[in-house]
């Protein structure tokens, strides 16, 4: 399997500095500060970057798992909220909030719920996740 990678630059200090990231690909990119990650400064911050990538990993594996099932969707669309908490001395990412909405035919909520559940406990950026981090599930079909 291929080995993904990214990068990322912070110059000064914690509460005054600046940082930049980038993905290996040059795909993507940002900055970053105190400000956007621990406060309500618009931009982006190393959660917003977890966040993305696990509604990206469990889009597709839904899709997979859907599709081994014989049951391929005509959409999958995942939002992740990540919460980021002081616990004792550190900052902590305590929840990730799951809601995925999708649209599949001949499949009833229950099979679909059972389905979503099954790709969240499997994905990649779960399995990083589990055992540190709180997850919930909302699935529903459209």
């Amino acid at each position: 399997m291929p080995v993904r990678n990214a990068s990322a630059v912070w110059e000064g200090g914690l509460r005054g500095g600046k940082g930049s990231f980038r993905a290996g690909t040059g795909a993507f990119g940002g900055s970053y500060s105190f400000g956007t990650r621990f406060e309500e400064v618009p931009g982006t911050n190393p959660e917003e970057l977890i966040a993305a990538a696990h509604a990206a990993c469990l889009s597709m594996a839904l899709s997979g798992g859907l599709e081994r099932a014989g049951k391929p969707p005509t959409r999958i669309a995942t939002t992740a909220s990540c919460t980021v908490e002081k616990v004792g001395d550190a900052f902590r990412i305590t929840k990730m909030k799951l809601v995925v909405r999708a649209k599949v035919a001949g499949l009833d909520q229950a099979g679909f719920a059972k389905a979503a559940e099954d790709a969240k406990n499997g994905c990649p950026v779960s399995n990083a996740l589990k055992g540190n981090v709180a997850f919930e599930l909302d699935a529903k079909l459209e």
